[in-house]
């Protein structure tokens, strides 16, 4: 882990060091565990404290960790289970036009979920050299939302440099992860994006349409060498990321999840609309408008569906 905050060790400044170190025993008795992005406290034995103090790099610290320890996990904005990852500030969702084929009920719940979370989540079109007509299509899908969306080629590098500007221009000192569907090239976009992470990649299985998981374990990158540099994360291939919070979402939290609906919200005919099927509902006419896009609205039923089943006590 990077020291994020300077301390003083025999009249010394440490600061900005990554040193390895181990959980505090205790977490795992209270149900605790650290994950990458953790805001934690860490304490030094005195050995560990004078080779930081001599400038003597981390591999240099016993591999175990030994000698460092975690003994705070400070609160935490926001988290996933699977990936454990936290205190993310925005979700680079990547979705594929093919090779594989997108499930976009999987990837409205994954922004939905984001959304409810306070991530914000940023839609990359990947591989439109494809299907350039599918990838437009899915382009007039999302730019529907207010959500960021960006189309990439695989075969022209050229095409993230709008990508790569708005991170640097517009996302520094954030962390940022990457998430979606194993084979639909993260790790490529992100060896394009920051070619000094040279992640590794591997090709679609043409037996099983599924991406090869290239991506074994959630690991931050600093976006810049800048000292006050955001971070971006690298994730392994998901069915469905699990937010921590997810146990508590409703079917009446749902409607605030789809950013497109927010200015229709409170316009419709009846106070408690679900926006289902109600004779009046500003959604719906949102919908028939093609304001709203018509597969956005299907994975909202689909979503609603599914919450308004689940038990509260669950």
């Amino acid at each position: 882990m990077a020291l994020s905050s300077p301390f003083e060790y025999e009249n010394k400044i440490i600061e900005k060091q990554n040193v390895l170190c181990r959980a505090r025993g205790s977490f795992r008795h209270n149900g605790q565990k650290p994950y990458v992005g953790d805001n934690v406290t860490i304490s030094f034995e005195r050995d560990v404290c004078e080779i930081l103090t001599n400038g003597i790099k981390d591999k240099e610290i016993d591999e175990s960790g030994g000698g460092v320890v975690i003994t705070e996990i400070h609160e935490r904005k926001n988290s996933l289970i699977r990936p454990p990852l936290a205190n993310i500030d925005y979700l680079f969702v990547c979705i594929a036009t093919t090779s594989p084929e997108p499930n976009l009920i999987t990837y409205d719940k994954l922004i939905s979920i984001a959304c409810y979370n306070k991530v914000e989540p940023v839609i990359i079109l990947c591989k439109s050299d494809l299907d350039h007509k599918y990838a437009n299509e899915l382009y007039g899908i999302y730019s529907k939302t207010p959500h960021k969306c960006f189309i990439l080629s695989s075969v022209e590098p050229e095409s993230c440099n709008e990508i790569s500007a708005y991170i640097k221009t517009e996302l520094q000192q954030k962390t940022i992860a990457f998430a979606g569907a194993s084979g639909v090239g993260k790790s490529t976009l992100l060896n394009l994006l920051f070619p000094d992470l040279s992640l590794s990649t591997a090709e679609v299985s043409y037996k099983t349409e599924r991406g090869r998981h290239t991506t074994r374990h959630v690991e931050l990158y600093p976006i810049t060498k800048d000292e006050n540099s955001g971070y971006i994360a690298d994730t392994p291939g998901f069915s469905m990321l699990d937010f921590d919070r997810f146990d508590f979402f409703t079917k009446e939290d749902l409607p605030s999840t789809f950013a497109e609906f927010e200015p229709y919200l409170g316009e419709c005919k009846y106070k408690k609309c679900t926006h289902t099927k109600e004779e009046g509902c500003a959604i719906l006419n949102a919908v028939r408008e093609n304001k709203i896009a018509k597969s956005r609205h299907d994975s909202y039923l689909d979503m609603y569906n599914i919450l308004k089943n689940k038990n509260t006590w669950n």
